[in-house]
């Protein structure tokens, strides 16, 4: 090859790299520049104590080249190269650390490397919407000199194309770096006024890699293990369980997996916690890395839950999804609206051992989140060259502090600690769970409920928080304009949970989530062996089917001030199994002891949902067998949290008016009803109870 032109890499640069990844870059321009420096002397160097990744100072890196052939473009910066289809825009090629390509090649070549959408519109098809690879039809170069590669895929929407794809200008961007080990991507949306309505369901960046290096998968640092191959999926490898995405390993090519239950949904992840996942080849060490160093345009805060990587090896960079929310995330665009939204950029971050370690795994996991943090200290990132992606000069900043006033609690004001403070849309108190096309910005307050919000774009928010251990949405009165560079100190908010009187009895913790209560351990015909002792046990398939078997004969009796929650509230109320076909509704007894009661006053029962699907939650109050109950819910969600393995989705608070006359001095219950049963995977999970005392009244 070329000797390319060799430049001296300033300190500036040397940031962008720890020290693993330094040494692979160091041998791997020697082997294609003049440098001399040897492996001794490489091995020798003596790197600062505090890894500040300054390199010898003989290392150069080449410029970026930009190779245009007919039906290919390929990014090269001497770490790696990377093909991509023209005019498409998939990547059909990753070449790095003498491996030719860490892309599945027995994939066509528009199956490894892509961007996708789901659409339902006019021309869809299916029930749940037509995919769409997104498909460029133009290709050019955006920027091209000796710092960096920046080119453009785009595909422009007119009429004609009525029926046949999603009606969306797309512009998909790839960018290399000189000196980086990865390449970023991002992609810019647009739907003009006029254009036709249509929804948009799910999208996402996908890639298929080699099946025959990459074995060892890697997510967080108790969630990472040996995966089964695609082929333990097939039929004659596996059964496929309650749904296609659930299958149990019978005869696997590797027989350590046999009789392990295989399924996506139990590498799900919170957006917040969802910033670095990819995959490890053992021979040679090579680690494939997915770096989503920002949350601020994904859809539904920073709870919601999407998928990450999973058998295939697949590593996916999920933008929007309706997983663990369902409909109400949909995206639902009209004739008249205009819209445009970016997606990105993320990085695709790889690393590798010079020797071959019996366990690279840890090295190389430790050092792609470092490499994550690198990647959020530069967001956001200032080489992207879209004018729709703004600098963090052309953003704003916004401060304050929350805290919270429940005169039942203290008469002081409480230091709203680990709440998260966020700028979505402007909405209804807790609209941002919901809200889809805009972009939304959090960050979560230290112990005195100090909050500092950076880099937002500007446009006009409400300022919404929830607060762990408090129930409800604290929404900001008034909209708030972020313009560029601002620095908006919002002063002290002031948060009043919804309260009445004092508390007489609660059950669980107000946290959005079902984590508390009790999760059984999975049918031992049903297991993955990640999640065996470990916290998120929930993950495992199929514990919807322990509730029968924990109570076989009658539904749960939970008796306040004798019963605890965490051993003996079963963390999903359920569909109850009659037959192979067959489901009955669930009633569930709550039966506490009153001391006075007052006929003449208002008790108030607020019950937190932490999801639900397809069910209507009713509530009786000492007669189980009224025909009328006190409250209910109506038919509400659709997050098929139980069925993914989830322990939350969309979050629910009703607030109900008990009169005093309904009660007795003395023992009361209460029937909680969980109705509308033809699918064990329909149910709710509680996130907190409680009934409060009228306002004022001592007990």
């Amino acid at each position: 090859m070329d000797q390319p032109t060799t430049i001296i890499i300033s300190l500036s640069n040397f940031q962008l790299f720890t020290k693993s990844s330094l040494i692979i870059i160091i041998i791997l321009i020697h082997s294609m520049t003049n440098v001399t420096t040897t492996q001794a002397q490489l091995n020798n160097y003596k790197f600062p104590a505090n890894d500040t990744n300054i390199l010898p100072p003989t290392v150069s890196f080449p410029f970026p080249k930009l190779h245009i052939y007919d039906k290919y473009v390929e990014m090269d910066n001497g770490i790696l190269q990377v093909t991509l289809l023209k005019p498409a825009g998939s990547v059909t090629g990753i070449k790095y650390n003498g491996v030719d390509n860490l892309l599945e090649a027995l994939n066509g070549e528009f199956n490894r490397g892509y961007w996708d959408l789901v659409w339902i519109g006019n021309g869809s098809k299916g029930k749940k919407g037509s995919l769409d690879r997104l498909e460029a039809t133009d290709f050019s170069v955006i920027l091209e000199n000796e710092e960096q590669i920046e080119i453009s895929f785009t595909r422009t929407w007119n009429f004609s194309l009525q029926g046949k794809v999603v009606p969306l200008n797309i512009d998909k961007r790839y960018i290399m770096l000189r000196g980086s080990c990865g390449f970023y991507s991002y992609g810019i949306y647009e739907h003009l006024e006029g254009w036709p309505a249509f929804n948009l369901t799910n999208t996402r960046m996908a890639f298929k890699l080699r099946k025959d290096k990459f074995e060892y998968m890697a997510m967080a640092d108790n969630r990472q293990r040996f995966m089964p191959l695609p082929d333990d999926r097939e039929p004659e490898r596996g059964q496929v369980l309650a749904y296609p995405e659930a299958v149990k390993l019978i005869n696997p090519v590797e027989p350590q997996f046999t009789g392990e239950v295989d399924d996506k949904y139990e590498y799900s992840c919170e957006n917040k916690d969802n910033r670095v996942h990819g995959w490890i080849s053992n021979d040679p060490p090579i680690g494939f890395w997915q770096i989503t160093p920002n949350d601020e345009f994904r859809s539904g805060g920073p709870q919601k839950q999407c998928l990450t990587s999973h058998v295939g090896p697949t590593n996916l960079a999920i933008f929007h999804s309706t997983h663990y929310s369902g409909e109400d995330l949909i995206m639902k665009f009209g004739e008249k609206e205009g819209w445009k939204k970016v997606y990105g950029p993320i990085f695709i971050y790889l690393n590798s051992l010079s020797d071959n370690l019996a366990n690279p795994f840890t090295q190389l996991w430790e050092d792609a989140k470092q490499q994550m943090k690198v990647e959020v200290q530069k967001w956001p990132y200032d080489f992207a060259q879209s004018e729709d992606f703004p600098s963090s000069q052309q953003r704003g900043n916004l401060s304050g502090r929350l805290v919270i006033y429940d005169r039942y609690v203290s008469e002081e004001r409480i230091c709203a600690n680990g709440a998260f403070v966020g700028l979505a849309a402007p909405g209804d108190v807790g609209s941002w769970q919901r809200e889809s096309k805009g972009y939304q910005f959090w960050s979560k307050t230290d112990k005195d409920g100090y909050f500092s919000i950076n880099d937002i774009r500007v446009g006009n928010y409400n300022i919404y928080a929830w607060v762990p251990g408090f129930i409800g949405d604290y929404r900001y009165d008034g909209v708030i304009t972020i313009t560029t560079d601002c620095y908006k100190e919002m002063g002290q908010l002031v948060y009043m949970p919804p309260r009445s009187g004092a508390t007489l009895w609660e059950i669980g913790i107000p946290d959005r989530s079902a984590a508390e209560f009790y999760v059984p351990d999975p049918n031992p015909d049903y297991v993955n062996k990640l999640y065996v002792n470990h916290p998120d046990k929930f993950r495992q398939y199929g514990l919807w089917e322990r509730y029968a078997e924990l109570y076989p004969d009658e539904d749960l009796i939970y008796t306040v001030g004798v019963n605890d929650y965490s051993k003996d509230w079963f963390f999903a109320q359920v569909t109850r199994k009659i037959d192979d076909n067959t489901y009955k509704d669930s009633t569930w007894q709550i039966r506490f002891w009153l001391e006075l009661r007052d006929v003449t006053q208002i008790y108030t029962l607020r019950i937190a949902l932490a999801t639900a699907h397809i069910s209507e939650l009713q509530v009786r109050v000492n007669e189980g067998g009224a025909n009328i109950p006190l409250f209910r819910s109506g038919v509400i969600g659709k997050d098929n949290t139980i069925a993914r393995h989830g322990i939350h989705g969309l979050y629910w608070v009703f607030n109900i008016d008990i009169p005093g006359s309904q009660l007795f001095q003395g023992n009361n219950t209460f029937f909680l009803t969980r109705t509308n049963s033809t699918t064990p995977f329909q149910g709710i999970m509680y996130d907190y109870i409680r009934l409060e005392a009228p306002p004022d009244f001592t007990h």
